[in-house]
């Protein structure tokens, strides 16, 4: 079985302060907003463009 990645990932505080927002108001952690938002923008990209491998 295949282990999670782990990604370190710098983030400005301005930009932090409202991600933790949109995940608290949505109801995620902002670990689980910053994978939804991820997987958005590849469904995005596969429906414009085909699918990613």
């Amino acid at each position: 079985m295949e282990r999670d990645k782990h990604l370190g990932l710098r983030i400005d505080s301005e930009t932090h302060k409202k991600l933790k927002s949109l995940s608290e108001f949505e109801g995620r952690s902002i670990n689980g907003e910053i994978l939804y938002l991820i997987r958005q923008a590849i469904a995005q990209h596969e429906q414009n463009h085909g699918v990613l491998n």
